[in-house]
């Protein structure tokens, strides 16, 4: 049986590198951080004590480097979780699929991938310009409906109790949720709240935002701030943590998403300076990444 996977399904470039990230294995860490802006990238790499390599292709940029002997990579994902499936994907094929062969490798790497974002609070007591870890990732959008996977027993009834509590639109999203890497999250405790991220698959009416379309349901932002099962309850909202996480899930890979709050939607704040939040929160997370 022929176990090469074609090359439509696998598109390597002609320097050796996977399609859209302009990579090639050996130019990719271990350990990775992601960001949705490519601008950020450099204000990540700024930070490391050597730059190895630096590869773009569209809005996937790509710093290769150290800090001390912890070798990094950092990576812009781009918005939503249609950009995480490529990320994911080609990260994964990065360091799992042997690129002469065109098979999948016996042993398989699981990667360290640590999503550094922006975030908007659904708690009025969680300010602009704190920081919260994803305890876990409840994805409205529907990636996840694309590929199988499996449910821990307390992710399927903390999903069943979001399911009970939050009316959605018939039709609309197939809620999936996903539990953060134990291993990394146990890391990321002191100057952090904690809780359950929605990753919603746009910026405006899917949070709630009104400009000029009416919403088809204006009652959510209320929902999903007043959910609450046992000790969990969602703290943000932005485009991204699901993806990571379900795609994680699916291939195996440690996942973390780390976000700062650029916005109060119930207290209706915005930062003053969501740079000077953001720039905090890449000092904080690198000091700690550096250190696993």
């Amino acid at each position: 049986m022929d176990n090469r996977i074609a090359a439509s399904e696998l598109i390597i470039n002609n320097r050796g590198a996977i399609y859209h990230l302009d990579v090639r294995p050996d130019e990719l860490a271990h350990t990775i951080i992601t960001v949705g802006d490519p601008d950020r990238v450099g204000e990540v790499s700024k930070h490391f004590d050597k730059i190895e390599g630096k590869y773009q292709h569209r809005e996937f940029v790509t710093h290769t480097g150290y800090i001390g002997n912890k070798r990094l990579s950092v990576v812009s994902t781009g918005i939503g979780t249609d950009n995480i499936d490529i990320v994911l994907n080609e990260l994964d094929a990065l360091v799992n699929i042997d690129f002469e062969t065109r098979q999948v490798k016996p042993t398989l790497t699981s990667l360290q991938i640590i999503r550094l974002g922006t975030s908007g609070a659904l708690q009025e007591n969680i300010p602009v310009d704190s920081f919260v870890v994803s305890s876990h990732g409840l994805g409205l959008d529907n990636l996840m409906n694309y590929y199988v996977f499996e449910n821990t027993s307390a992710e399927k009834q903390l999903l069943e109790s979001f399911r009970g509590q939050v009316f959605l639109q018939p039709g609309g999203a197939n809620p999936c949720l996903f539990e953060a890497s134990a291993k990394l999250q146990e890391h990321f405790t002191d100057g952090f709240h904690t809780g359950i991220t929605v990753t919603c698959p746009g910026f405006y009416a899917p949070q709630g935002r009104v400009l000029r379309g009416a919403l088809s349901n204006p009652d959510l932002i209320d929902k999903l701030t007043s959910f609450n099962y046992e000790h969990h309850r969602i703290t943000n909202f932005e485009m991204e943590t699901s993806g990571i996480y379900g795609m994680g899930r699916v291939l195996g890979h440690e996942c973390l998403s780390i976000s700062a709050i650029v916005a109060n939607r119930i207290r209706q704040e915005f930062s003053k300076d969501g740079g000077a939040a953001v720039a905090a929160m890449i000092e904080k997370g690198l000091g700690i990444i550096a250190a696993i």
